[in-house]
């Protein structure tokens, strides 16, 4: 199988490794949108890889962006993309984003478009991390094909942390229990060439339990507010324990 530049490749890697998740963790099969695809997109047959900017005379036109065909609003979420060709130009991008992130920055320009605005958090080859329009340095840029970014979204504690080669990056962000819509995985690219592949992707599936805990302890603005709820004391201790431990394993500033 050959990719858009015409070098044969194999199909993006899937192989079990050390991963930062449970081991009751399970598989995932979602893909690129086709419905989402932008002027500077296009999708492999089995739209696990996405090309932009293949026009040869125009090249690049722009921003363009692509959304995974998934998004989340529970439960801790890994997955890996894989860059078949070396990144380059003004930004090539991976991240998360609501559905109502952009997908296109419009005719010929050229911007960093996954943390552009609020909806979105993104981060960039050059090693920057964006949202809300501003950035911050990260970790180091990264140029080689071949390069593997995976995404670990968590969003019961509300962090989104990479992974450069199955190794961790760190914390980028936290407060994403906040934004309780869908959150979907994204890319985004500047540059003529791009070629993103979505690899290996896990899944925990948090329990009716845990999911009423985690609702619980985000809605409550104090840990004294516990002792206030009509609940057996057996459950209040459970929900304070909660509360303690999802404090605790957040670490790294807001942004």
């Amino acid at each position: 199988m050959k990719g858009r530049s015409g070098a044969p490749r194999t199909e993006p890697r899937t192989e079990s490794l050390d991963l930062p998740m449970p081991r009751t963790c399970v598989p995932r099969r979602w893909v690129w949108d086709a419905h989402c695809q932008t002027p500077g997109t296009e999708l492999s047959p089995c739209h696990r890889v996405v090309y932009f900017h293949t026009d040869p005379v125009l090249e690049s036109c722009g921003t363009a962006g692509m959304r995974g065909s998934t998004g989340f609003l529970h439960g801790e979420h890994y997955w890996e993309i894989e860059f078949l060709e070396p990144p380059s130009g003004l930004s090539v991008m991976v991240g998360v984003g609501t559905g109502r992130a952009a997908l296109h920055a419009g005719d010929f320009q050229f911007v960093n478009l996954l943390g552009m605005d609020t909806e979105s958090w993104g981060l960039s080859y050059k090693g920057t991390a964006w949202h809300g329009g501003t950035s911050r340095r990260y970790t180091e840029p990264f140029y080689e094909k071949g390069t593997v970014i995976g995404v670990h979204l968590n969003i019961d504690e509300g962090t989104l942390a990479f992974y450069r080669n199955r190794q961790s990056l760190g914390v980028a962000f936290t407060g994403l229990q906040k934004v309780q819509s869908p959150l979907y995985p994204m890319v985004s690219s500047t540059s003529p060439g791009t070629e993103l592949a979505v690899g290996l992707q896990c899944s925990t599936l948090p329990s009716l339990q845990e999911r009423c805990l985690s609702t619980l302890a985000h809605s409550l603005a104090q840990k004294d507010m516990v002792d206030c709820l009509p609940l057996p004391a057996a459950v209040r201790w459970l929900l304070k324990s909660w509360k303690d431990h999802k404090t605790q394993s957040v670490q790294g500033p807001e942004m």
